[in-house]
């Protein structure tokens, strides 16, 4: 390896840093605790409260479908990293259920008036991106949300 790709890999490894890794069972007396931490890390990255609640009923809705749809309300791990990417703010989401087909992962029409089903639908508005992709070694499911920092003015 010679100095300019050594050089270049510390950069890239700089340039996302893990805040937290919380490995939770898949049960909702557990989302407490995750829309606690959303929380704490919204604020400590500097998002307005707004914004914070935004984040964390993104991510609460977003472990809501893994308990409901991935793992159909069976016992299951939950795996919740916030990655710090400089002015963007990560919240990566693995299970180990069952892969689901991505291309059936959208958000109902919403002239389609009836309870639930609105929970993509919420990540996508309030969050800038929304990615679903296989597991590890093609094993569960991972759904990335992430938000950036806006410039504050006079910042």
């Amino acid at each position: 390896m010679t100095i300019l790709h050594f050089y270049c890999w510390i950069i890239i490894v700089i340039a996302e840093i893990k805040m937290l890794e919380l490995r939770i069972p898949s049960c909702a007396d557990r989302l407490k605790l995750v829309r606690s931490v959303v929380n704490c890390a919204g604020q400590m990255f500097g998002f307005k409260d707004e914004e914070v609640d935004s984040l964390v009923l993104a991510v609460n809705e977003a472990c809501m479908n893994i308990m409901q749809h991935a793992y159909c309300e069976r016992e299951g791990e939950i795996i919740l990293e916030i990655i710090d990417k400089h002015n963007e703010l990560v919240f990566r989401l693995t299970d180990f259920a069952d892969t689901v087909d991505k291309s059936c992962i959208k958000p109902r029409d919403l002239s389609d008036i009836r309870p639930g089903g609105l929970g993509v639908h919420l990540m996508q508005e309030v969050m800038d991106d929304v990615s679903f992709f296989d597991g590890p070694n093609n094993k569960g499911n991972v759904v990335e949300l992430s938000k950036k920092l806006q410039q504050r003015e006079g910042a």
